[in-house]
């Protein structure tokens, strides 16, 4: 299964604390075919540390190769992302949140999450 990691599984990935989200995000990060990240969930990140909200245990312009060392492919944002209809609607209004699974829909993946507002979604793969 191709994946695509929620913000929050991505900042758990360099510090070995997926852990923290159970045993069934351990078992799909483990078993995938590949593991994915959104240029999205990049933004967010530096977002929300600019702001103050996010710490971070290393620089912001590391990240991408971190990713890449922990074997995790970085998905640009383009026009069929954020143009794609997501159906089912998803009860969020994160626009984060609704592109992932935009993403997800367009690129044949799989949102690993543990926010409750997207388990159980169609293109999500967490309960």
């Amino acid at each position: 299964m191709r994946l695509l990691l929620d913000t929050h599984i991505m900042l758990a990935l360099p510090d070995g604390e997926v852990h923290r989200f159970g045993n069934r995000v351990e078992t799909l990060l483990r078993d995938a075919d590949s593991l994915h990240v959104s240029a999205a969930s990049l933004w967010e990140m530096a977002i929300k540390y600019r702001l103050g909200k996010l710490p971070l245990s290393a620089p912001l312009d590391v990240w991408p190769a971190t990713l890449t060392r922990l074997g995790v492919d970085l998905i640009p944002v383009i026009a069929n992302h954020v143009l794609a209809d997501i159906d089912p609607e998803p009860p969020t209004r994160d626009p984060f949140d609704r592109l992932l699974l935009a993403q997800c829909k367009t690129e044949g993946r799989r949102l690993v999450t543990v926010d409750w507002e997207l388990v159980g979604h169609l293109y999500a793969v967490t309960e």
